[in-house]
């Protein structure tokens, strides 16, 4: 079932069983799916469409909760903590550190990559191989490491 699917299915159940967080994260990321559909007038989302965005939903929900501890307010960083548990569990685990590295170093071998100068190029390599399957910040620091400074 694709995940936009299973969005709407995963709403409905949450909405019988009066479950209020787990039915506000649902609509967050159903009201994300829908400005997407918006963009190009489709009935649904395709699951390559919809995992950058639940991606970009999760960073969001990283950096609120960052926010809410360094400010004190827990309550609030308990229930981003909530819509985050319900964001991952839609999105496929992301390549262990092993398996990033060796990513950036195939990356670099077939870009040709001298120095840090070449970093870009590398990132750009990277993700569009792995843009679904890589953390890109982790990816970036592996990159950091293996290429010798300018």
């Amino acid at each position: 079932m694709p995940i936009f699917e299973k969005v709407n299915e995963q709403m409905k159940d949450a909405m019988r069983a009066q479950r209020k967080l787990e039915l506000q994260a649902l609509r967050s990321i159903r009201a994300a799916f829908l400005v997407r559909m918006k963009e190009d007038a489709s009935q649904a989302v395709s699951d390559e469409d919809a995992l950058p965005i639940l991606r970009r939903l999760e960073k969001q929900r990283h950096e609120s909760i960052e926010a809410f501890e360094a400010a004190g307010r827990t309550e609030q960083a308990a229930a981003e903590k909530a819509e985050l548990e319900v964001i991952l569990s839609f999105l496929p685990s992301l390549a262990d550190e092993a398996t990033t590295r060796a990513w950036v170093r195939t990356a670099i071998e077939e870009s040709g990559a001298k120095s840090a100068k070449d970093l870009g190029r590398v990132m750009g390599a990277v993700m569009k191989a792995h843009k679904a399957d890589i953390d890109g910040n982790l990816a970036r620091k592996i990159a950091s490491e293996l290429l010798p400074a300018a």
